[in-house]
């Protein structure tokens, strides 16, 4: 039996697919389409996200392929300097194209040993105590203890549960492609200036060669989304917007998307779980989409594992709903909210006006962006030291970096006092003893996805700390 069958081949899917592989998980990746998208719905990375790919060994393949860019005006556009003394090493979005973030992440997965089939479509499924059966188009059946839809906004998972998905449905379109123009760049960075004084929804981004990602509000709200715009009406949409249409030709893909926001009811149904677009969606407003699946993967995966394996203690699993489901919901009421800004209606541009305002202030602007990068989410775990919850920030030590030791998706007992002991769960955690100069704390637990689990100097407490989120200690 297969131990996890992943449903969807995104970055949300093979982020997951890399996390259970480091705990040797038996997975296989089924992705619908024979081969690699060339839609390039998302453009770049967040702070957490890279973070992530830090704490994993990662980052200096991404960063090799991106280009860093300042944070300042994420937030709906609003044009500010970047915050200062934000709390990451990463201070940036790291510009890189969807496609090259699934393919890193492909090659990723494969390595760790991850059985990734394309052209290999999910259309049934079914449960019991003992584990899941996927039916596939051509009448395949595979048998796993856990499946997780890491399928779309428009996941057959999610629908072959019977999971609720309510929220708002589009109320404006946007169509979305790249193109080659023909209108010199002068001429057309020009147009796009005057246009975007009144139009936030619409540019012309240069890609190189002649190509530009264009964007352009639809005249309408399409039916079907996953059909693409025709040429055409790209066409029609620009002299309509701008009044012209820049000699538009030669599309490498067009695509559509709307601003509708939807949070599923539940994360889990027995052994089948959700995860990324599968489970929320929400307009792209601040690029927040492709991150928030890819750390919804990064705090399953550890936790699937641990359940997996066996050592798993009662509710980790289901934290994994309790942790990530309130984390989205706060995404979809930021993302409305910026679309909202964006809007041309008297309203919200008085709204917007306030906040360019109150956005002057230090305190302001930095909490607006870490809603976007997310380095300032904090779960609940109970009363205790503000880092508790909290993920921490990568750390210099004596013999390197902190975000160096976690590679092997372990946890972590941070000691700077030499006293502290791990012992029953060496199996689990890893006991670094270091003085740790940047940690102004004596000691930190850390769960494999980087997040602060105990903060303490003496071992009471820590048995406690380890026992819930690691298990019961061995002899």
């Amino acid at each position: 039996m297969i131990d996890a069958v992943i449903a969807g081949g995104g970055p949300t899917g093979l982020m997951l697919a890399a996390e259970l592989r480091l705990h040797g998980v038996r997975v296989v990746v089924l992705e619908k389409e024979p081969e690699p998208t060339e839609v390039v719905r998302a453009l770049g990375l967040h702070a957490r996200s890279i973070e992530v790919m830090d704490q994993r060994g990662l980052a200096d393949r991404f960063l090799a392929l991106g280009r860093t860019h300042p944070l300042g005006g994420f937030f709906a556009g609003i044009a500010k300097p970047s915050p200062e003394r934000l709390d990451t090493t990463h201070p940036y979005v790291l510009g890189i194209p969807q496609t090259v973030t699934e393919r890193l992440l492909a090659e990723h997965a494969v390595e760790a040993g991850a059985d990734l089939r394309r052209g290999w479509e999910l259309v049934g499924l079914s449960q019991d105590e003992h584990g899941v059966t996927a039916e596939l188009a051509d009448g395949t059946r595979l048998r796993s203890r856990y499946l997780v839809g890491c399928d779309g906004g428009r996941s057959t998972v999610r629908k072959l549960l019977g999971v609720g998905f309510p929220g708002e449905p589009s109320r404006v379109d946007t169509l979305l492609g790249e193109v080659e123009l023909t209108t010199p760049p002068e001429e057309l960075a020009a147009v796009v200036a005057r246009v975007r004084e009144t139009q936030l929804m619409f540019g012309a981004m240069p890609l190189g060669d002649g190509v530009y990602r264009v964007v352009v509000p639809a005249e309408k709200v399409a039916e079907d989304r996953s059909v693409p715009p025709t040429l055409d009406e790209v066409r029609r949409r620009l002299r309509e917007t701008a009044g012209t249409d820049f000699g538009v030709h030669s599309p490498r893909w067009l695509s559509r998307f709307g601003d509708g926001t939807r949070l599923a009811d539940r994360y889990r149904v027995g052994r089948v779980l959700l995860a990324g677009d599968a489970a929320h969606v929400h307009p792209p407003m601040g690029g927040q989409g492709l991150n928030a699946g890819v750390q919804d993967a990064f705090n399953l995966g550890w936790k699937l594992a641990a359940q997996t394996a066996g050592w798993a203690p009662e509710g980790l699993l289901d934290s994994y709903q309790t942790e990530r489901r309130p984390v989205a919901a706060a995404v979809l009421d930021n993302a409305r909210a910026q679309m909202e800004l964006m809007s041309l209606d008297p309203g919200p541009r008085a709204v917007r006006r306030l906040l360019a305002e109150l956005m002057d202030f230090e305190e302001v602007n930095r909490l607006l962006i870490e809603k976007i990068i997310a380095t300032g989410i904090r779960y609940d775990f109970g009363e205790g030291h503000e880092l508790l919850g909290r993920r921490l920030r990568d750390v210099r030590m004596r013999r390197g970096r902190l975000y160096e030791l976690m590679h092997a998706g372990r946890g972590l007992l941070l000691d700077r006092t030499g006293r502290l002991s791990a012992a029953g769960w060496a199996d689990r955690v890893d006991h670094v003893v270091d003085s740790a100069a940047e940690l102004d704390v004596p000691a930190v637990l850390l769960r494999p996805d980087g997040h602060v689990a105990w903060v303490g100097e003496h071992q009471e407490g820590l048995p406690a700390a380890l026992e819930r989120w690691f298990g019961t200690a061995t002899a």
